[in-house]
């Protein structure tokens, strides 16, 4: 992914950003094999990150999670430049519970972390949202719903399940959609990996419903525009959500992946728990999405409450809290 956004962003800004890149991959719920094979290539990265290390010659660095990470940050303990690592979910993985130890500071979407990581290390930031998402928010609800030609007055549903999709939301939003799209009107992110299907299913829907459905196999520049023209979401529970259904103050009914490890269930658990979204298991959306959705935009006080405890949990300087966390440990330095 980075080889596509990296140059993409340098573009756009004029930053002259360089990729450097080092290999990797899981350790932990893969087979033995892959074990062994990505093991050699975290263990061969020690040296490639040594060495991008010392040609770039960092004030500090700043480390996002993942395998990948490992060898990055262990050749930066050798070499003596400090690190901070983000921590997008509420609950670690496993890559970032093993990069602790080598890490100065943790930085964290929520105070709520400190049951898994040491307290001592934590610095609360929230979770930053990009910059192009937020510039959304200039528009009114009724434009950005123009944008999309539906409706301005028609309530709207928002559903996607990432780049690639989520095959089971997909399909219990088509089950539903004949009778929803009676009273409401939907943008739909199906995926690259399953527009397809979306594309079929399209097709056998009458002109009445198409009015108001709009589906995509993925959308850029548009994203901040349908955030901001939904009343509720329908997502998997990724930590992007933690950021992004309060900075548009949109709640969210929330879909754990559910062959992962738990912490997209920890995060549904953790907005739910905040009034801003109602969790929802994969094995439960058969029977439960299309009265879950309905209930949900025909009640506007409801509505109304959980957009207010959406907004509540926005930080909006995020990334400014980030950027202080790294200035702090080079002044420290």
């Amino acid at each position: 992914m980075e080889e596509e956004l990296v140059p993409r962003a340098s573009l756009q800004l004029d930053a002259g950003l360089r990729l450097e890149t080092v290999a990797g991959g899981p350790i932990a719920g893969v087979p033995r094999l892959t074990q062994l094979r990505n093991g050699a290539k975290l263990a061969r990265s020690v040296v490639s990150a040594w060495r991008i290390i010392g040609r770039f010659r960092p004030a500090a660095l700043l480390l996002t999670g993942g395998y990948v990470n490992l060898p990055v940050a262990l050749a930066a303990k050798l070499r003596g430049v400090p690190s901070v690592v983000y921590l997008p979910d509420v609950e670690p993985g496993g890559a970032i519970r093993r990069i602790e130890p080598l890490v100065d500071k943790i930085a964290c979407t929520t105070g709520d972390s400190a049951e898994f990581l040491p307290a001592t290390k934590l610095a609360v930031t929230g979770y930053p949202v990009r910059a192009d998402l937020r510039n959304a928010l200039s528009l009114s609800v009724a434009n950005a719903r123009e944008q999309f030609d539906l409706d301005p007055s028609r309530k709207t549903l928002f559903v996607f399940g990432g780049s690639r999709g989520a095959q089971s939301i997909n399909r219990a939003l088509m089950a539903m959609l004949p009778e929803l799209l009676k009273s409401a009107q939907v943008i739909h992110i199906s995926g690259t990996l399953t527009w397809d299907e979306t594309e079929t299913f399209t097709a056998t829907l009458n002109e009445e419903q198409r009015r108001y459905y709009r589906p995509f196999p993925y959308l850029h520049e548009q994203m901040g525009t349908a955030f901001r023209a939904a009343d509720l979401i329908v997502a998997r529970a990724g930590a992007s959500m933690l950021g992004e259904s309060p900075a548009f103050g949109v709640p969210a009914i929330l879909v754990p992946y559910p062959h992962a490890w738990r912490y997209q269930k920890v995060n549904a658990d953790w907005l739910a728990q905040r009034g801003a979204g109602v969790r929802l298991d994969d094995e439960q959306m058969a029977d439960q999405l299309l009265p879950t959705v309905t209930a949900l935009l025909h009640d506007d006080e409801k509505l109304n409450a959980m957009k207010a405890a959406a907004r509540a949990l926005d930080v909006v300087d995020s990334a400014e809290k980030i950027a202080n966390v790294l200035r702090e440990l080079t002044k420290n330095g």
